[in-house]
C-alpha cells in the first residue's frame, strides 16, 4: 500500500506514519497543505491518504477572533483537506483508494473553547459527506476521523488541566485511523473515544408536515 500523510510529523500524524510502510510525509515548512500548487507539483499513483494537517486558535471569544487567526485555521483545516482530496481524485489515485480526512469530535458537537476550530472541523464533515458519493464513481472511498480529546501539543497548559477527561494516546487514535481506511462504506464520520471507535449515526432531517 502507497500512502500520504499530512501533518505527518504532529502527534497523530506520526503515529499513523508509523504503522505505514514508508509513506510519503507532507508537513510543514516544505509543504504547505493550503497550497494548491503545491499539490499539483507531486505525482506518484497512491492507493490510502491520510489529510491529517490540523491546528486550532485557542481563541474562545468570537469577537477577538483577528483575520489572521481565521485565515490560518481555515487553510489549515478546510483548505488542506479540499485541495488534497481534489488532487488525489483527479490524478493521484488513477486506480481509486480510500482517503481519510481527519476532523474532530469538535466537528459533531460545539466546542465552545474555540468555535474556529469548531466551524472548520463541521466543514471537514460537510465535505466528506458531501463528496463521496461523487468520489464513488472514481472508485475512492472517503470517510472522516472525529477523535475526542488526544494528547498531543493541540490540548494546550491550562485547556488540558481543565477538560476534566482522559487524553486519548495518539496511537490509539492512529490504529483508528487504520480502521477507518479499511471501511469498506464511504461518506462516514466515525467517533473515536477511549475504547470506543464507531460511525456516528446522523439524525434525519424532518420531512414537510
Amino acid at each position: 500500500m502507497k500512502a500520504l500523510v499530512t501533518g505527518g510529523r504532529g502527534g497523530i500524524g506520526s503515529a499513523i506514519c508509523a504503522l505505514l510502510d514508508d509513506p510519503l510525509v507532507l508537513d510543514l515548512p516544505e509543504f504547505d497543505v493550503a497550497d494548491a500548487d503545491a499539490w499539483r507539483s507531486l505525482d506518484g499513483e497512491y492507493d490510502a491518504a491520510f489529510l491529517n494537517a490540523g491546528t486550532g486558535t485557542g481563541q474562545a471569544d468570537a469577537a477577538e477572533l483577528t483575520d489572521e487567526e481565521w485565515n490560518r485555521i481555515l487553510r489549515a483545516n478546510l483548505e488542506g483537506v479540499v485541495y488534497g482530496t481534489r488532487e488525489l481524485a483527479a490524478r493521484l489515485m488513477p486506480g481509486g483508494g480510500s482517503i481519510v480526512a481527519t476532523a474532530s469530535l469538535a466537528g459533531l458537537t460545539g466546542m465552545p473553547h474555540d468555535p474556529a476550530y469548531t466551524a472548520t472541523k463541521y466543514a471537514v464533515v460537510g465535505w466528506v459527506r458531501a463528496a463521496a458519493p461523487g468520489l464513488a464513481a472514481r472508485g475512492i472511498r472517503l470517510n472522516a476521523l472525529c477523535p475526542g480529546f488526544t494528547d498531543t501539543a493541540l490540548v494546550e497548559g491550562e485547556f488540558r488541566d481543565a477538560i476534566g477527561v482522559p487524553l486519548m494516546e495518539a496511537s490509539f487514535v492512529a490504529k483508528a485511523a487504520l480502521q477507518v481506511l479499511h471501511d469498506e462504506e464511504t461518506g462516514r464520520a466515525w467517533v473515536v473515544q477511549p475504547n470506543r471507535v464507531e460511525p456516528f449515526r446522523f439524525p434525519g432531517v424532518p420531512g414537510p408536515r
